[in-house]
């Protein structure tokens, strides 16, 4: 180990990227990534450490496959060591983050998320409605092939400005490099290509970083890319809140909404927040799905149906946990009662689709899909009296 090269106080810590180790294998212990990673995880992590600092860090080639739950889509997976590399500078600049974004931004931040947005959304579907006594309209809008749309150019520049202006540590340059690395890393270069070509069918092109324009594009999949994605719309965020004082507005990633009492006030919205993200970003509103409508009818977003009084989930979840009962119904035939990786995989996927349930009106649903699942179930699970969640058999 090279110590002697880095005694400035510029360096990034050895303590700060095992610290992102820590952080990266945290739920990952499964994964065979991670495994293998942790075999010798020590001399590597010190390894990754040397070349962060003196320069010679580069990412390795990421594995590309298609993924057809809860929507198709192409994901990009970075190895092990890399996703240290996205804990560290994610852990270096939150605190950036957050002080930047506006409280009705809720993607891959702590304490809010899909289930805080859709609150956010119910309360202020009452307070614009004045408790449903009052006309009140809901605009949604998503920009078209998003993460595909992003201009590497322009996150970095203002990446690099918020880190200038704000960022307190010393090792500001080099946090810099790693996030130049990132972003300017073309992943289709080199990948590992993990479906079958077949699998490709029927993914708009505008959802693939394979057709993506230069400099354009950003994997989905990275822990980094998220947050860098949240961070790209900040600005149409502070346009729309502050510019165009807009009270009833949230965003989760790319998909927006905005309240107000007038309809044609909504519809002058969508020209000038259209003219902003194609002057700023290069980004274009998705002609599609443009939704406009009395909030009697009711909005789509982040899985849910929200309506005055009550919420469902979309039809499109409500299948694919019909779907995952019947996946699960299969390989029960074919559990054996030791094989605790596979009861605690299936165990975790039905509390997951039970927990998002127990945010809407869904006692009935629950019923139902706890009803589909076989005899073979009982063995290993049991499920309490509000059918919220399922617990292991405590004599297997």
């Amino acid at each position: 180990m090279q110590q002697s090269l880095f005694k400035n106080k510029e360096e990034i810590s050895l303590e700060s990227v095992f610290r992102a180790y820590y952080d990266c294998r945290k739920n990952k212990r499964n994964n065979l990534d991670a495994l293998e990673y942790e075999l010798d995880f020590e001399k590597d992590v010190i390894r990754l450490w040397e070349e962060i600092n003196n320069g010679t860090y580069s990412i390795s080639p990421l594995d590309v496959f298609v993924v057809d739950k809860p929507v198709k889509r192409e994901i990009f997976a970075a190895k092990f060591r890399d996703r240290i590399i996205h804990h560290l500078v994610i852990g270096k600049l939150n605190y950036l983050f957050e002080d930047e974004f506006i409280y009705d931004s809720y993607s891959c931040r702590e304490g809010k998320g899909t289930h805080f947005g859709v609150e956010r959304m119910k309360k202020f579907l009452r307070s614009c409605s004045e408790n449903y006594q009052k006309d009140c309209y809901i605009l949604k809008l998503d920009v078209k092939g998003y993460f595909m749309s992003i201009n590497k150019g322009i996150l970095l520049e203002k990446l690099v400005d918020l880190i200038n202006e704000n960022y307190r540590d010393n090792d500001k340059k080099k946090i810099i490099r790693l996030c130049k690395k990132i972003i300017m890393n073309d992943p289709t270069k080199n990948c590992v290509i993990k479906s079958p070509k077949r699998k490709w069918r029927g993914l708009p092109k505008s959802k693939s970083l394979f057709f993506a324009k230069e400099n354009c594009g950003l994997p989905v999949g990275n822990y980094t890319n998220q947050i860098f994605a949240n961070f790209y719309l900040n600005p149409m965020d502070h346009y729309i809140k502050h510019d165009l004082k807009i009270r009833y507005y949230g965003r989760y990633v790319d998909d927006f909404f905005i309240m107000s009492k007038n309809k044609e006030e909504l519809k002058k919205l969508i020209p000038e927040i259209g003219n902003f993200l194609e002057k700023n970003l290069k980004l274009t509103i998705h002609p599609k799905k443009i939704y406009l409508q009395h909030y009697h009818k009711g909005v789509e977003f982040l899985g849910f149906l929200v309506k005055p009084h009550r919420s469902y989930i979309t039809s499109r979840t409500k299948n694919n946990f019909y779907k995952e009962v019947e996946s699960i119904n299969h390989r029960l035939k074919k559990l054996e009662p030791n094989d605790e990786k596979a009861i605690l995989n299936i165990m975790s996927k039905v509390n997951s689709y039970l927990g998002m349930l127990r945010h809407c009106d869904s006692y009935k649903l629950r019923k139902k899909m706890i009803e589909g699942f076989s005899e073979d179930f009982w063995l290993f699970f049991k499920v309490d009296d509000n059918l919220m969640k399922i617990e292991k058999v405590c004599d297997l």
